[in-house]
């Protein structure tokens, strides 16, 4: 299947693994690319050692094309994302901030940058800054998705801009792929089904619930960490959304979450004070740290938190990457083609 995204990224399919913390590790990194697919590394919870070092090991485990992703706002966020330039890592994923130096820096040697835009004005932006593609995150997506839903979303940021477009958010099978290149995307990122694939380091606990639970099973509040984002729907996420953390509550965890991660505590300070106007957003996204392990890594949803998409309704099995790619392709060109009969009749 050749789109403009697997022309641009030298891939063989058009399906993304896009960086979500503890979840995007090298290992799935590397099963996604090996796959013929777009695995993007997560380096939100990494140190710029550690992000070297991942790097590193998903160069042992491919020689495929792979991504690292930057959260800009985030402390931490610049270290690494010189430490992927330095590396020279084919592709870089960035969002909430300008990544007009990332793009100067990735197209000297070579290098492809991707943009996570969730509305027409930032993608116009992302566009302007000569990022090379767009990833359009929808409602339905989990994390940090927009206010509108991937089928007006895609096709609305499509009409106005002239680069590739991967689509996010409700994209988990066949009729998601086909879906989405109706919808005049070039490919799409499928966070949550490869979430739950036999890589991911997801724990089992929460991988076996994701497929029990259904569509509705997703809470959508700012409440959380601070911006909109989407989880799975759990007593503790429903007590946890139902109003912001007290301020100086978030602060002190915080500064647990950045010891228990091993960041400096003068990398989090700087980054509060570099960012002095989102101190509070900075501050509810440490302190979020805490429960979002405590589900992804220890499978704990009782005192933990897990972000999940919408998608988790059509995600009904555990599976390999291979397969499920395999699967999505295979079944996206018979459903293609019982589509253009049915267009032909």
């Amino acid at each position: 299947m050749k789109t403009r995204i697997t022309e641009l990224f030298n891939i063989e399919k058009p399906i993304v693994l896009p960086g979500m913390s503890w979840i995007s590790v090298p290992k799935l990194v590397a099963a996604v690319s090996n796959a013929g697919g777009l695995g993007i590394l997560a380096s939100g919870p990494l140190s710029a050692q550690q992000a070297r070092d991942a790097i590193a090991e998903i160069r042992t485990l491919t020689d495929k094309p792979f991504g690292i992703g930057i959260t800009l706002m985030m402390p931490g966020a610049k270290e690494n994302a010189k430490v992927a330039l330095e590396e020279q890592v084919p592709v870089i994923n960035f969002s909430l901030g300008k990544g007009d130096w990332l793009v100067k820096g990735a197209k000297k040697y070579g290098g492809k940058v991707i943009a996570t835009v969730v509305t027409e004005k930032h993608a116009l932006a992302a566009q302007k800054s000569g990022v090379d593609a767009l990833l359009v995150t929808g409602h339905e997506a989990a994390a940090h998705g927009g206010d509108v839903t991937s089928l007006c979303l895609v096709p609305n940021i499509v009409d106005i801009v002239d680069i590739p477009v991967i689509a996010a958010g409700g994209f988990a099978d066949s009729r998601g792929l086909v879906a989405a290149l109706a919808l005049g995307a070039d490919g799409v990122a499928m966070g949550s089904r490869f979430a739950t694939s036999k890589e991911s380091p997801l724990h089992q606990n929460v991988k076996q619930t994701v497929v029990e639970k259904a569509v509705s099973d997703t809470i959508y509040s700012k409440n959380f960490d601070g911006l909109y984002a989407r989880v799975m729907k759990t007593p503790m996420a429903e007590k946890v959304t139902r109003k912001p953390m007290n301020f100086f509550v978030a602060v002190i965890k915080s500064f647990s979450a950045a010891r228990k991660f091993n960041m400096p505590l003068w990398q989090l300070m700087a980054g509060l004070i570099s960012q002095f106007d989102k101190i509070k957003l900075l501050a509810l996204f440490g302190a979020a740290t805490e429960k979002l392990e405590a589900a992804t890594i220890k499978g704990d949803l009782d005192q933990g938190v897990q972000f999940i998409g919408q998608s988790q309704g059509v995600i009904r099995d555990i599976e390999s990457v291979e397969v499920i790619i395999e699967r999505i392709i295979s079944e996206a060109n018979s459903l293609s083609l019982a589509l253009s009969e049915k267009v032909d009749k």
